[in-house]
């Protein structure tokens, strides 16, 4: 394994980097080239948490490969995934989610809601469903087949399952894989498909959408960008 850069190179690095002398200059070079390393160490983090979930390993072994207790590993790789590299579109994900919920009269947000939500975006996940002639309204009339309206108004946040936060946190995943250094709507989109027992994966399932022909239409539409799409 190649060894990480030493002290002294980073401190070398900043200051080529920064172009200046100047030692306030020079700090906030370091203070961004830091937050871009942590960046960094998340995501790759982030990344084989998620195929160690995907491989059926427990949070204690994983918790215990990172050597902390499971409750962090579960708080930092679950329930509260970063969204440093989302971009604004797939941050508006998360609020827009839960008005669905509300809407539709539950108490949670699952993965229909954040399904139902990318419409709600405009962005690159919208588009692509629009592209399989996929509308909002089919997808909604699917889904209260599985998950019907709630009997009374909901006015507190929902709160998201644990098949809902690992959406969240895998679609850092499926933008690594395809090399994307951003987190789009689409690639919440395709991190819909990895829970084959959820409600979105069924119900795009059913209406003939898989992983592979979604990956190739986002790679169409995007050709192999690595800027912030949506």
């Amino acid at each position: 394994m190649s060894p990480a850069p030493s002290l002294e190179e980073l401190i070398k690095t900043i200051k080529v980097d920064a172009s200046t002398g100047e030692p306030l200059g020079q700090l906030s070079t370091a203070s961004i080239t830091i937050a871009e390393i942590d960046d960094t160490t998340d995501s790759v983090l982030s990344y084989f948490v998620d195929q160690c979930r995907r491989a059926g390993h427990s949070w204690n072994e994983i918790s215990e490969a990172l050597g902390v207790t499971r409750q962090a590993a579960h708080k930092r790789f679950a329930i509260s995934p970063g969204t440093d590299r989302f971009t604004p579109r797939a941050r508006t994900i998360t609020p827009a989610a839960q008005l669905v919920a509300q809407e539709l009269g539950h108490t949670f947000v699952g993965t229909e809601h954040l399904l139902l939500a990318l419409f709600e975006a405009e962005g690159l996940a919208a588009k692509v469903l629009y592209s399989f002639g996929v509308k909002r309204r089919a997808l909604l009339s699917a889904i209260l087949k599985l998950s019907p309206r709630g009997e009374t108004p909901v006015k507190a946040d929902p709160v998201f399952t644990v098949r809902a936060a690992e959406v969240m946190s895998g679609a850092t995943s499926e933008a690594m894989q395809l090399g994307h250094n951003y987190v789009g709507t689409e690639h919440l989109l395709l991190a819909l498909f990895r829970d084959e027992q959820s409600v979105a994966f069924l119900v795009l399932t059913k209406l003939g959408l898989s992983h592979a022909s979604v990956v190739a239409e986002v790679t169409k539409t995007l050709g192999r960008p690595t800027t912030s799409q949506g």
